[in-house]
């Protein structure tokens, strides 16, 4: 009977191990793919020729990626002990011109498909890049964890804005369910004057922008809870004056838009304050200040405590994701601290840090096309792709032996 073959490996950890092993004589012969089936795996099934053939068609390649296949060129990537099928489908790529690199699409224009396999089998067979200090990888600062440190920095306005940002003093405004860009914009309005109150200018003043970000994020956050204030006022009257409200501040005062605040929950005499302030201009805005002309006090007070009787929710923030927990999220394709067991996955572990930023925001801009990590690099932000390729820079790369098993 015909045995037929898929492409099954056993994945070994060998620390330091030569990557491919020579599976050669009929177990080699009835391992390998069919033409056609399985052609960006060929590579692993290289035989000790094809990577011997392999070793010198890269000499040219060893001005940029080093004689053995580690860079000491900025931005140049290792490519010794890399996966053999992620290198093969990256040379095409060049080939194709879909990677974005003119330097590296001249280098492998000329060569054909089985230069391209042996080249391949060759880098992944030799000693992976080890960690060194040279890039600072290891001296790299851990990412502070922003809610903790917004958490810090609003102490000191919990004793005018309450606990978590849920006031109990009429007059002061609740901080919870608020967008933080909203905040921020707030925040900033105090510091440079445009909104005029002396203690919240000395006090915002002190504060750095990362500060007011992550004490933004930390009140949004916040479990949403109605200020702990009374609110007298008719809330009935208050509903219906509320009417010409919701286009800007949403139904029932929760706001869909980051540039206007959400109303919900707010203390009530706050909230008659801040629409006389716009109505006798000392807040500066042109579209509030003609709404709250309209508006006499009975009004003011019937739709703050309309307001205030609603419930705040949340607003549409998510938690930034600490290093650790994107290193788990990236684990899952390239391998316990970014050591690959996937021929077609490339290994992180050890990889220039410059490169790996590159890549990341490459992917980010679409500059590389890949569905996967544009999902996965879209919310990353600056802070987060250096913590992330500082981590994979300093972990010990280790070696794999793929070993073609047939089915039985």
């Amino acid at each position: 009977m015909k045995r037929t073959v898929s492409p099954r490996f056993l994945f070994i950890l060998v620390a330091g191990a030569t990557i491919l092993g020579d599976v050669s004589g009929a177990a080699a012969q009835s391992a390998k793919p069919k033409p056609g089936e399985g052609d960006d795996l060929r590579a692993v099934y290289a035989t000790a020729a094809d990577v011997a053939e392999g070793r010198r068609v890269t000499q040219a390649c060893s001005r940029c990626h080093g004689p053995n296949g580690v860079s000491t060129t900025k931005g140049v990537p290792n490519v010794a002990g890399q996966r053999p099928a992620y290198l093969y489908a990256k040379l095409r790529a060049y080939q194709a011109g879909t990677r974005g690199d003119h330097a590296m699409e001249g280098a492998v224009k000329f060569l054909n498909d089985e230069a391209l396999v042996k080249v391949a089998a060759y880098y992944a067979s030799l000693e992976p890049a080890q960690p060194t200090l040279a890039d600072g990888a290891r001296a790299a600062p851990a990412k502070p964890d922003p809610v903790a440190a917004g958490k810090t920095a609003a102490a000191r306005c919990a004793g005018c804005h309450g606990d978590g940002g849920i006031s109990k003093t009429p007059g002061m405004p609740s901080l919870v369910g608020l967008d933080p860009k909203y905040f921020v914009s707030a925040v900033n309005a105090y510091k440079s004057g445009q909104r005029k109150h002396d203690i919240m200018k000395s006090l915002t003043t002190a504060l750095s922008d990362a500060d007011v970000k992550n004490i933004a994020l930390y009140y949004a956050l916040q479990k949403p809870t109605r200020a702990q204030t009374p609110a007298p006022g008719d809330q009935a009257a208050g509903k219906a004056a509320a009417t010409g409200c919701a286009g800007c501040h949403g139904e029932q005062g929760v706001s869909g838009n980051p540039a206007n605040p959400s109303l919900a929950g707010q203390d009530a005499q706050y909230f008659a304050s801040a629409l006389r302030a716009y109505k006798d201009g000392a807040r500066k805005d042109e579209t509030m200040k003609g709404l709250a002309a309209a508006l006499n006090d009975r009004a003011i007070r019937d739709l703050a405590a309309y307001y205030a009787a609603q419930q705040p929710q949340p607003p549409k923030v998510e938690k930034p994701l600490t290093t650790a927990e994107w290193v788990q999220r990236c684990d899952r394709c390239h391998g316990v601290n970014g050591n690959s067991t996937d021929p077609r996955t490339p290994a992180l572990a050890a990889q220039r840090v410059e490169y790996l930023a590159k890549g990341l925001r490459a992917y980010q801009t679409g500059a590389r096309k890949d569905s996967v990590m544009a999902a996965m690099s879209t919310s990353l932000v600056d802070s987060d792709v250096d913590a992330l390729t500082a981590y994979y820079a300093r972990q010990r790369a280790r070696s794999f032996v793929y070993v073609a098993l047939p089915c039985k």
